[in-house]
């Protein structure tokens, strides 16, 4: 039986973030022992730009016809997203499209799939971060249009459930947002911002170390950047071998 695992990750062009994709797909490669581990970026721009540096990353359709090709019988597809959102459902269609060239093809859920997993990963934040007075910690997410996101302010309810109100979550193009945050953080303090994304990529860069961080402190706040993808973390490397292990 011949099988392989498709790790499928949205993407990055900045070296520097490849990291927290790349440990990631180390994490899952050993939870799969048996399988041949693959690469595929999603993000049509981001292999155009990888291409142009002479670097070519297969997309989930090319993967997956070269896995047809080699005679591979079953494949799980297990993608690094963090919800469910426009690009996991384009990711889902465009696996089903190999419906039936394969003995078995599964497509695995994001990390934050359910009310489980949000409460897991809240409860880690919170660890993560200790409460300090006159301090707190911002996390920028990317958001979406999709329903999908509403897991950021479920995000952001535990965090309050669990007395840490300190600890914010936004996003760039969802809700809630900087707006919100700023409401949310009542006086000046020390605020560590964070994103909240598998990598610290562009929008780590850019948004957040940029605008995010100049709007906070306009309000008076002392800000901290960290660029840390949350794929770096050991934690979230273990939430995703465990969300994979279920299908394989």
């Amino acid at each position: 039986m011949k099988q392989a695992l498709i790790i499928t990750s949205f993407g990055t062009s900045v070296p520097e973030a490849r990291i927290s994709i790349e440990a990631v797909e180390k994490a899952l490669s050993e939870a799969a022992a048996g399988y041949t581990s693959v690469r595929a970026f999603t993000s049509p721009t981001i292999r155009r730009i990888l291409a142009e540096r002479g670097e070519k990353v297969p997309s989930l359709t090319e993967a997956l016809e070269q896995l047809h090709s080699e005679g591979i019988n079953r494949v799980v597809v297990q993608p690094t997203h963090l919800l469910y959102g426009y690009e996991y459902d384009k990711l889902k269609a465009e696996a089903e499209k190999f419906s039936g060239r394969f003995e078995m093809l599964i497509v695995g859920k994001p990390l934050l799939a359910g009310n489980s997993d949000t409460l897991q990963f809240a409860e880690k934040i919170s660890e993560t971060h200790p409460q300090q007075e006159e301090a707190a910690v911002v996390y920028m997410g990317h958001g979406t249009e999709h329903f999908a996101n509403a897991v950021y302010p479920a995000l952001q309810t535990a965090l309050n459930l669990m007395g840490r109100s300190d600890i914010c979550i936004g996003t760039v193009e969802g809700w809630p947002g900087l707006t919100e945050i700023l409401r949310q953080l009542k006086k000046p303090c020390k605020v560590k911002l964070l994103p909240l994304m598998l990598v610290a990529g562009d929008h780590a860069r850019k948004d957040m170390a940029v605008n995010w961080k100049q709007e906070l402190e306009k309000a008076g706040h002392t800000v901290q950047c960290e660029f840390t993808g949350l794929g770096e973390l050991v934690w979230v490397q273990k939430m995703y071998k465990d969300r994979l292990m279920t299908v394989l």
